[in-house]
């Protein structure tokens, strides 16, 4: 990776990515907020989970995490100085609906209502996202995901934060990245709720597909002059040969990673054509299922960090593929040990833009976790403020050829609790001191403080 150029030889400045180019950080309630049990908030999936034996990093959990629902204003005053004018974060489901369901918790949504409005006193702009993998632990012991009946809870739960926050909030995004947590959760269980096997992965998907449409539609209905968006996690995947067998096996892993939950929504149908797989979603799909999994969301969130290189594995079923991983091909990595490759958020930014429905593109998420370490008060990452750097290039390339990108948020603004991982990998910008709470911003943060706060020569 390039060596970090500083603040004032980076090429590129803000006015470069367009006049209404929203530039924020993104963060997560369960990683963030801690207060896990206060009030009369309900436990989630992931509070569940990682009391697990092994189920985290040195059995790391989120209780406290970052403590920000006691600690918001003055993370939000931290932000402010910092130039961040668009945050991105999640509504905790079982604080605002303990039991996932009917009844309603007035202390959550207070809470959530103090921060907003916190929010928009400081002039930042609140993009909310309803789910961000925390489902409540009763929901979860009806089945969860698996469950067709949480279509209508999810609906139930995205009307309630409709009808109270809409008013003020004009950006919402439905679901995290369901690739990610049903895949992990349901398939490979390594995350919550650490379920395993096709036949929960499956339905625990398609009614994934069916509440991202269905929470649209309700916010739509609900906030008529807001946006609507949901978010995906996506990697652009390559072939290790040239070989055919890898050709197709990389086919099939781009049509699981990023297709899957994509192109449903643009009324497209799962990609059975690319991976025979998906054929077995059948016993799940009801009659009109595919017309209801159709919504004509405002933006798509792009959310990129790395690659995948693929080979044919005939020891892998279903898929049939298997990734190199980066470590064994020698290339610059990440402490996630994922490939720092920048024209990888290129390609994925001109495969997103590609598809007739895909209207405004947010690169929701995107960031690097490095060793930090804290010496006489400070943090220096080069190697973090050279990722965003050379990533924010492949941005503005796409943006110069015509791809409608209208937003960038790094991922994440204070280091947090990182799920599976705990809190050994370091994503933020702001350092965090998990003992004391402090927060130390990070050569990279004030990198990113001072080019967003750059303003047009003679504005």
């Amino acid at each position: 990776m390039a060596a970090a150029t500083s603040e004032t030889d980076f090429p590129l400045s803000p006015p470069d990515f367009g006049s209404d180019f929203a530039w924020g950080v993104a963060s997560a309630a369960y990683q963030v907020e801690g207060a896990f049990d206060v009030e009369d908030k309900g436990p989630s999936i992931w509070d569940t989970f990682t009391l697990r034996r092994g189920a985290t990093f040195h059995g790391h959990h989120g209780q406290v995490a970052c403590d920000f629902y006691n600690r918001y204003r003055e993370d939000l005053r931290l932000m402010q100085s910092m130039n961040l004018a668009h945050f991105r974060y999640s509504i905790a489901w079982s604080r605002v609906m303990p039991d996932g369901m009917g009844a309603v918790s007035i202390k959550g949504l207070d809470f959530y209502d103090r921060l907003l409005d916190a929010c928009l006193e400081r002039e930042i702009t609140p993009w909310i996202t309803l789910y961000h993998w925390d489902l409540p632990q009763v929901l979860q012991d009806k089945g969860g995901w698996k469950n067709r009946d949480i279509v209508g809870w999810f609906g139930d739960y995205a009307a309630l934060c409709a009808r109270r926050f809409g008013d003020r909030v004009k950006h919402w995004m439905v679901l995290n990245e369901p690739m990610v947590f049903t895949g992990a959760g349901y398939f490979l269980g390594v995350h919550a709720p650490g379920e395993k096997g096709l036949k929960n992965f499956l339905p625990a998907a398609h009614h994934a597909v069916l509440c991202q449409a269905a929470g649209g539609r309700v916010l739509k209905s609900e906030c008529h002059q807001s946006l609507i968006g949901t978010t995906f996690s996506c990697s652009h995947i390559s072939p290790y040969t040239s070989d055919e067998k890898d050709r197709i096996a990389a086919t099939r892993a781009d049509a699981l990673l990023n297709r899957m939950f994509l192109e449903p929504a643009l009324g497209m149908g799962y990609p059975t054509e690319s991976l025979g797989l998906l054929k077995r979603m059948e016993p799940f799909i009801q009659a009109n299922d595919m017309s209801e999994a159709k919504f004509e969301f405002d933006f798509i969130g792009l959310q990129n960090y790395t690659r995948e290189v693929v080979t044919h594995s005939c020891f892998v079923p279903y898929l049939r593929a298997k990734i190199v991983k980066a470590p064994k091909r020698k290339v610059p990595i990440t402490l996630m040990d994922w490939e720092v490759y920048p024209r990888g958020m290129y390609n994925m930014i001109k495969q997103f833009s590609a598809y007739r429905g895909v209207h405004k593109i947010i690169i929701s998420e995107n960031g690097a976790a490095f060793t930090d370490e804290l010496q006489e008060g400070r943090v220096h990452d080069p190697r973090r403020m050279a990722y965003l750097q050379e990533y924010l290039k492949e941005v503005h390339r796409a943006i110069k050829e015509g791809a409608p990108v209208h937003g960038y948020f790094v991922w994440t603004f204070t280091d947090n609790f990182e799920w599976a991982e705990g809190y050994y990998p370091r994503f933020g910008l702001v350092y965090t001191d998990f003992p004391t709470q402090r927060r130390i911003v990070k050569s990279s943060g004030h990198w990113y403080a001072g080019f967003i706060g750059k303003r047009p020569e003679g504005s």
